[in-house]
């Protein structure tokens, strides 16, 4: 039988999605890119905020569409279910499966079980717990790790070293999905990335909720800059980075590591979501405006050269004009490299989503095209600052015209942030530059883009 998936949300998903996809073909079926070819369609979905559940829920009701031609399973796992399984049921009769995070530790049994029988299992009502009463979800077993099918292309993994989130912002239903905190083994992590490597990956993507809380619940303090020293030394490996780094966890070590190490690309991914005292209490944050600011200017002052990123909620219930002009002004002082910013979604089950003042929607949009539009000129700024420079870029694709290739600079996450375009002077074969990494001079911006051509020299 042929399978199809489409993994939705964050690359921590997308992890438990290749392990899926590892499952199957280990199972000997075969995967198939286009849903019209499947006989069993998988969706992996996210059930964060508003707008993540809508687009699941839009997803599942297209692909069911194809359960009138070919398809004759339609499974569905994930966040989403994770948090609404019940309702889901009710809801959604179209799908075959229906299948919780807190059961991926016997994810195939259920599948095989809906195959050979076509029996769905109902399980009791899963109701939603305090923080305090969840309990660790199964993470992907060592082996199922080692067998996932990585499905971003030739160049870069994603490496998933923790598991669910212990921080318990008040605005976040993430614990409750995907439980507190576990770290995985620092021998397992390794084992996982020598595989990686001799596959040809080059570049190592680190993630878990909350990147610095990884080995404190094992090892009893974080080990984050430990790992990525030791990652840094596997054979074949050129960049690693790591995501999602609270600032309160950013320790003088991890900021060394990251200064000295020329494998590790000098980027810090922090989640700051506000500056205002007040804003940061309510949400129950564990920094300050005060230690914000020093942290950033810290690192500044040891990697000159660090780019900087980071995600905001405008909107949070209580936001007062003052706190958002705050906001405001800190992102036009600090200048961010790259910033992303979310409107405050009210997720019912957490501790926000019961408090007074909440805003209005139009006051949301407002306050988040003003976050935006002063940060497109900064990122502007920031960008014609690049030009006459010369870069190390990993080529990954053509444009369609065949005019030039397409790369990132390690200082740009895949997915997330701006690529490079290099022109092609129709000299140098693609099979030779695909895939390989060049030095490139920028000679132009575009947008969130740079522009430029292959330099023989090197920065």
């Amino acid at each position: 039988m042929k399978v199809g998936f489409i993994s939705l949300g964050c690359s921590k998903n997308l992890i438990d999605t290749e392990v899926t996809i590892g499952m199957f073909k280990n199972n000997n079926y075969e995967i198939v890119n286009k849903p019209e070819n499947a006989d069993i369609l998988v969706i992996n979905t996210c059930g964060f905020i508003e707008t993540a559940k809508e687009e699941a829920i839009n997803t599942i009701l297209e692909m069911a569409e194809y359960k009138n031609k070919k398809c004759k399973y339609l499974i569905v796992m994930g966040c989403l279910v994770q948090r609404y399984y019940e309702d889901l049921i009710k809801l959604l009769p179209e799908v075959d499966l229906f299948i919780k995070i807190d059961e991926y530790d016997k994810l195939w049994y259920k599948i095989e079980d809906l195959l050979k029988r076509d029996i769905v299992e109902k399980s009791k009502t899963n109701t939603i717990k305090k923080i305090s009463e969840m309990k660790p979800l199964p993470m992907p077993k060592y082996e199922e790790f080692m067998k996932r099918v990585v499905t971003t292309g030739k160049n870069y993994a994603y490496i998933k070293i923790g598991e669910g989130c212990s921080n318990r912002c008040t605005y976040c239903a993430i614990p409750y999905i995907r439980g507190t905190f576990v770290s995985r083994k620092i021998e397992d992590i390794l084992n996982e990335a020598e595989m990686l490597a001799k596959k040809g990956i080059k570049e190592l993507i680190v993630i878990a909720q909350d990147t610095t809380k990884y080995g404190i619940d094992i090892y009893g303090e974080s080990k984050l800059a430990e790992l990525l020293e030791k990652l840094s030394k596997i054979k074949g490996i050129e960049w690693i980075r790591f995501l999602y780094s609270y600032p309160e966890g950013i320790t003088e070590e991890l900021i060394k590591t990251v200064a000295n190490n020329k494998k590790i690309a000098k980027y810090f991914d922090i989640p700051i979501q506000h500056i205002s005292n007040s804003i940061l209490k309510k949400m129950n944050r564990k920094t300050s405006k005060e230690n914000i600011i020093k942290l950033i200017k810290n690192i500044k002052e040891q990697i000159p050269n660090v780019t900087l990123r980071t995600s905001l909620i405008v909107g949070f219930p209580g936001e007062t004009k003052e706190n958002f002009e705050e906001l405001l002004d800190f992102v036009k002082t600090t200048k961010f490299d790259k910033l992303g910013t979310f409107m405050y979604s009210k997720e019912e089950g957490t501790p926000a989503a019961k408090l007074p003042e909440q805003i209005h929607g139009n006051t949301k949009k407002a306050r988040y095209n003003k976050i935006m539009e002063a940060q497109q000129k900064i990122s502007k700024e920031i960008l014609k600052d690049k030009i006459d420079n010369i870069y190390k870029v990993l080529i990954e694709d053509m444009s369609f015209d065949g005019k030039y290739f397409i790369g990132r600079t390690m200082q740009d996450v895949p997915e997330e942030d701006g690529l490079v375009y290099i022109k092609n002077d129709g000299k140098i074969d693609k099979k030779e530059v695909i895939n390989s990494f060049v030095n490139c001079k920028i000679e132009n911006v575009n947008n969130y883009d740079l522009i430029g051509k292959i330099d023989k020299r090197g920065r």
